[in-house]
């Protein structure tokens, strides 16, 4: 039976000066999102087995993305929601110090249970049409501004990358003081079968007045970057520390339990009564809804649960499998098959390209015929799908070329 999965977002109200507002839509399908939760946790306990620690706990991520600036400036220049580039440098900026707990910024800290998620974000070098880009890409729009809770598809229809290989994050105008939103991964693991999200809303949108660093248009309290941090937290799976109710669960053991969200514009302790057991709260925990300047905190539960939906979110897969795309590489032209024998709908293979150049990849069958051809012109590094009902089943011979080199493989097709 498909179980449908709802999307888990998080959404925040505008605090300005006075006490912070906070307003979280969460699932409404809270049995089923613990069946799929309770199953992670099923997966983080196999991750934890000494076969998997050093491959898929200790290995640094990196995801590319692409920032989708959705602005009202006409003229084009860079004022109001048509952020700077040095606003959105100082926002990538942030998230690399908050995800790798980088000695010496904000994003350190000394928790015993603390730690380096080992995830890294740059900024894409390559489009979806396989040229060179900054990673930013600016859209102008008639519309002053989105409503979070029913237009994310009326964003993603004016600027949107595959979320296959990048991370999207719109930046733009949202209506009723929301800060910011996101996907939650799904997959499909041990029998729970799941329907993912649609692929064109996967990704995280953020009021441009959030995002970023003490610069541009960014605006006090959240004025840190922490909104963006939070957000792609929720995009690689992890919940709210209170877990959506009073002393509910995030799934992780080392986030102390919490009767709800912290919404304070101070960096002072809280304390909760769960179970009859008064603890602390993590308020500084990036999960949590207290003020940029209080959070600085990811913990070893939290970066095992990651990296357990990492392993179950097929989309997710696809985004780190190709990233080897946006890599330097030596040779002027390489080649790289993404499963042989190929099983479903076709192949998925890598060219990648030491600079921009033009080549050609086709597919023949024994007699020389040929199945499946298409030229870049001026391109660099891409993944190129090859349908298998372009050219059948049977061995296959692939060819890559450009002007003064050629690859050539046999291809099985199942």
């Amino acid at each position: 039976m498909k179980k449908q999965i709802l999307s888990l977002f998080f959404l925040v109200l505008w605090g300005k000066a006075e006490a912070q507002a906070v307003r979280c839509a969460a699932d409404s399908k809270a049995v089923e999102n613990a069946a799929i939760h309770e199953l992670i946790s099923r997966k983080v306990e196999e991750m934890r087995s000494e076969k998997l620690r050093k491959s898929a706990l200790e290995e640094v991520i990196r995801i590319p993305v692409v920032v989708h600036v959705i602005h009202n400036n006409a003229s084009g220049t860079r004022s109001g929601s048509n952020i700077s580039d040095e606003q959105v440098f100082s926002q990538i900026e942030v998230l690399n110090e908050d995800y790798r707990r980088m000695p010496g910024t904000p994003g350190y800290n000394t928790n015993p249970v603390g730690a380096d998620m080992q995830i890294e974000f740059f900024l894409a070098n390559i489009d979806p049409d396989g040229h060179p880009t900054s990673g930013i890409n600016r859209v102008y729009s008639s519309r002053r501004s989105f409503n979070i809770l029913s237009e994310t598809r009326a964003i993603s229809d004016l600027s949107y990358w595959d979320s296959n290989k990048y991370l999207n994050i719109w930046v733009t105008t949202l209506t009723g003081s929301y800060l910011g939103y996101a996907e939650f991964p799904i997959g499909n693991y041990d029998g729970l079968e799941s329907t993912d999200i649609d692929e064109r809303v996967d990704g995280v949108f953020i009021d441009y007045r959030a995002f970023g660093r003490k610069t541009g248009t960014v605006e006090a309290p959240y004025s840190f970057g922490r909104t963006t941090t939070h957000e792609v937290g929720h995009w690689l799976g992890l919940i709210h520390t209170w877990g959506d109710t009073r002393c509910g669960t995030d799934y992780c053991d080392d986030t102390p339990p919490a009767e709800s969200s912290n919404n304070t514009l101070v960096c002072s302790p809280l304390y909760s009564n769960c179970r009859g057991v008064t603890t602390r709260n993590m308020i500084e925990n990036y999960m949590d809804y207290t003020v940029d300047s209080c959070m600085s905190i990811f913990t070893q539960d939290q970066k095992a649960r990651v990296r357990a939906i990492l392993e179950i979110s097929k989309r997710r897969q696809n985004l780190l499998a190709g990233v080897d795309i946006f890599e330097p590489v030596n040779d002027q032209l390489v080649l790289k098959i993404m499963g042989n024998p190929v099983e479903g709908s076709g192949l998925d293979c890598k060219v990648l390209v030491s600079e921009a150049r033009d080549y050609k990849i086709e597919v023949f069958d024994d007699l020389g015929r040929v199945l499946f051809s298409e030229e870049y012109t001026n391109s660099l590094s891409r993944v190129i799908h090859i349908p298998k009902s372009r050219v059948g089943s049977g061995m296959r011979h692939l060819r890559l070329s450009s002007k003064d080199t050629q690859i050539d493989r046999r291809i099985i097709f199942l």
